[in-house]
């Protein structure tokens, strides 16, 4: 199974952190975000993995070509010209994701205790074309969900903009999304935007047709590593 790594941003939210260097950098306990999310998927057995960089790209090719990820199969998908977003981002890596298996898709700034063996097996299990991981926490835009977390929606609590995949279908719950997805290759060969976009757009277009799940964890097991009184929080036993 291969990763990929959202490591482009530019950690504004972050700054004077991020002011000389990139986001995936900044240190969490002594070590870069971006190697506690490899050292991390690989205690599950992941050692193929693709990072796109954009912000700093240099220092994050740099620290990734260190001897401690001489183990690690690790491809670079090059955003220096234009930073594409999250949907953007997995389209133009697409060629170095093709597998026989699922993709694991992970930000860089997110710091979880989340069971992901246990959200692969749903994910499989029900067969889905992308699985969410999901939580019961606040935030300023929700997915929404049936009673079956399959997805349904998106809105957004700032604009109350609203915007619905399945109309006709009763929404029972909104969640949190956490950053996380595994998805099928069968989703990759269905991503049809082009340039700069959110992945959420993808979801949203195809869930009228197939199944997008969300796998709700623990909102007390996850915490967005955006802003530097975040990271003071971050419990090192994660």
């Amino acid at each position: 199974m291969k990763a990929m790594i959202f490591a482009a941003g530019l950690g504004t939210r972050l700054q004077p952190l991020t002011n000389n260097k990139p986001k995936a950098l900044v240190e969490i306990h002594g070590k870069p975000m971006l190697g506690h999310v490899m050292h991390k998927l690989a205690r599950l057995g992941i050692t193929s993995f693709v990072v796109n960089v954009h912000h700093f790209s240099d220092e994050v090719e740099n620290y990734l070509s260190t001897p401690e990820f001489d183990a690690y199969a690790i491809r670079i998908s090059d955003e220096r010209e234009q930073l594409l977003d999250t949907g953007g981002g997995l389209q133009k890596a697409r060629p170095l994701l093709r597998d026989d298996e699922p993709v694991l898709v992970h930000n860089v700034d997110v710091w979880h205790n989340i069971n992901l063996p246990e959200m692969i097996k749903y994910h499989t299990t029900l067969a889905s074309l992308a699985t969410l991981a999901v939580s019961n926490r606040k935030t300023s835009r929700y997915l929404l969900f049936d009673k079956h977390k399959q997805l349904t929606g998106w809105k957004s609590m700032k604009t109350g903009e609203l915007r619905m995949s399945c109309p006709d279908v009763l929404v029972s719950m909104q969640l949190a999304f956490s950053g996380i997805q595994v998805l099928s290759q069968d989703f990759l060969d269905m991503m049809a935007g082009k340039g700069k976009f959110s992945i959420v757009e993808t979801y949203l277009n195809l869930a009228k047709d197939y199944d997008i799940h969300g796998w709700e964890h623990d909102p007390s097991l996850w915490l967005d590593l955006g802003k530097p009184e975040a990271i003071k929080k971050s419990n090192p036993g994660w």
